[in-house]
């Protein structure tokens, strides 16, 4: 479905985005897995896709940095000869209540200018070839809002607004922008939750368990297929039913 693709996920080293770099992959195209701070992770990632028969290659990059995202998508042009799908995955948290200005801007940094200066970067590209999917990954965070979370709320509602304007900019060239909001899905991150506050989150899931990666990554792949080539500005939870 996706034989012969350029694919860069950001945030690829681990958990979300390291399912969807792999289903990605598994599909068949060729997946550039950007990291930040995690080489070795990122390196897994990348032998994982290769012992399965897939092409990988990992690339390190702060995405919030406007000059490093250039200097990324440059490289991923000159080395492939073009990108065909861009998913925006990087992203922090920094919760708290009452949270401090540098918190504040850790997270809108990251979440929100980090998927702008990889969609600025790449759009040229995708515009010289009339082509490009183009997903972020917002949360449904960013569609209810989250107590200890005006942040990361705030930077992935923020995701959902660009989407639908990239969206409208870009669908006359055929390049489509669509953005998938998880809920709680089964990570490193949410492992770590005590028994208590696991049950009194399922209990606000109509259907009372978390998600898997697989789910996220199998619809990413999805909308970054020509199967989904008259999707666009649309903005799909994944989250068992939680933003009803």
């Amino acid at each position: 479905m996706l034989t012969g693709k350029i694919a860069v996920v950001t945030g690829a080293s681990r958990g979300i985005g390291k399912e969807i770099a792999k289903t990605l992959a598994a599909k068949g195209a060729t997946v550039v897995v950007n990291y930040n701070g995690s080489a070795a992770k990122a390196e897994e990632t990348v032998k994982e896709i290769e012992a399965l028969g897939g092409k990988a290659e990992a690339l390190q990059c702060n995405v919030s940095e406007y000059d490093k995202a250039a200097e990324m998508m440059e490289y991923v042009v000159k080395t492939y000869g073009r990108v065909d799908i861009l998913v925006n995955n990087a992203g922090i948290t920094r919760d708290n209540l009452l949270m401090s200005e540098e918190d504040f801007d850790a997270v809108l940094n990251t979440n929100l200018k980090g998927a702008f200066n990889c969609i600025k970067h790449i759009s040229r590209q995708m515009l010289k070839q009339k082509s490009g999917h183009i997903v972020n990954i917002s949360s449904v965070s960013g569609v209810m809002g989250n107590a200890g979370q005006v942040n990361y709320s705030a930077s992935k509602a923020g995701v959902i607004g660009m989407t639908k304007a990239v969206a409208r900019e870009m669908a006359s060239r055929g390049i489509t922008c669509n953005a998938v909001a998880p809920g709680f899905i089964k990570t490193d991150m949410t492992d770590v939750l005590s028994d208590t506050i696991r049950e009194n989150i399922n209990a606000q899931i109509p259907m009372r368990t978390f998600g898997e990666t697989a789910d996220v990554a199998n619809l990413v792949a999805f909308l970054a297929s020509d199967e989904a080539k008259y999707i666009t500005g649309q903005v799909i939870c994944v989250d068992g039913g939680m933003a009803i």
